[in-house]
């Protein structure tokens, strides 16, 4: 499916993934909503999506969201992501913003763990690492 954009509202768009580092890293995602095509499409609006670093977004993140789904399978799982803005955003040509990092809050039967990923290629595969107190 394709990326698309809402008209009320500024995101970034397809221009802004173009020829760079950055992935379309959807914050819910797909995998989760692939009970109906009506549910995946909606993951697909650029609202769900941020300029991710392409190795965290395939790896450290990808093997998270993995979890969150084993966790699923026998528990509520809550997810929250906040993604940081700060002196060290950059500011690509088109206009957008990246982000300089991104908090995960898993929240499991009410104990919440909290991530904190860079933007950039992850140091290790091993989520657990990047638990914050």
């Amino acid at each position: 499916m394709d990326f698309f954009t809402v008209d009320s509202i500024k995101t970034s768009d397809g221009k802004d993934y173009e020829n760079n580092i950055y992935d379309k890293g959807h914050l819910a995602p797909a995998a989760d909503f692939n009970c109906t095509k009506e549910m995946l499409f909606s993951t697909f609006t650029f609202l769900n999506c941020c300029l991710q670093d392409q190795y965290l977004n395939r790896g450290t993140w990808r093997l998270l969201e993995v979890h969150e789904r084993e966790l699923a399978k026998t528990s509520t799982v809550k997810v929250k992501i906040v993604l940081v803005f700060d002196k060290k955003s950059i500011k690509l040509p088109t206009g957008a913003t990246v982000p300089s990092g991104f908090y995960k809050y898993i929240t499991v039967n009410g104990k919440t763990t909290k991530y904190f990923f860079k933007n950039e290629k992850p140091l290790s595969s091993d989520f657990k690492l990047y638990i914050v107190k």
